[in-house]
């Protein structure tokens, strides 16, 4: 599996000749990401920072959209989007987070996450996450320090940190590094892993380079 990071909450995620899309941004968005063309699409909130399904519909990849919560199989992968809360943008709006299942792999993709406290019935929904992705921005979701906090207690393999830059406050990212201990951490260009490589991680952050 190789994980690259397009900025904002927008990631590329490939495992043989499939690809995801978490957070795509849209046309409508005054923020400038790569264009790709994907079989699955994750849209956590209605806001065009994060729903550009049309971005990653290029040639023939031609995307199935997923856009809320509800439970998914397609092309042998298997997820989960539970409802919770976001306030980004300013108001009160469903945020879907996903949980997705691959390679023997478990993905967690919080979204545009804005509450510390995640519902019983949505933590009862993990098991064993191998890597989940946090938002640290603050600015309508999860201040950096609660974004830690509430990572370990999820008890992931590998913690991968989004919506810094462009859409956070500048100094999000080495806030949450300070919390992990992890200060100095040099961003990488991406994450080739299987699941053979967790054996021993526990909470383990990775920084993923952004294109802004």
């Amino acid at each position: 599996m190789i994980i690259t990071y397009q900025g904002a909450e927008f990631f590329k995620v490939q495992f043989g000749d499939t690809t995801l899309a978490f957070n795509p941004v849209s046309k409508k968005s005054n923020l400038k990401t790569p264009r790709f063309g994907a079989d699955i699409a994750m849209v956590s909130i209605n806001h065009p920072d994060m729903n550009g399904v049309e971005t990653v519909s290029l040639g023939d990849k031609l995307p199935f959209a997923i856009t809320g919560p509800g439970e998914y199989e397609v092309k042998g992968v298997f997820i989960t989007g539970l409802a919770t809360e976001s306030m980004y943008g300013g108001e009160k709006i469903v945020n879907t987070v996903y949980v997705v299942s691959l390679e023997n792999l478990n993905l967690c993709f919080l979204g545009a996450l804005s509450s510390k406290e995640l519902p019983t019935a949505v933590k009862e929904s993990f098991d064993n996450i191998d890597i989940l992705f946090v938002p640290i921005g603050a600015d309508g979701v999860l201040s950096p320090a609660d974004a830690y906090r509430l990572s370990v207690s999820l008890e992931p393999g590998i913690i991968i940190p989004m919506h810094f830059g462009a859409l956070g406050q500048p100094k999000s990212l080495q806030i949450f590094l300070k919390e992990g201990g992890a200060e100095g951490q040099k961003p990488i260009e991406k994450l080739t892993i299987k699941k053979k490589d967790l054996e021993g991680k526990e909470g383990e952050i990775v920084v993923l380079e952004s294109p802004v």
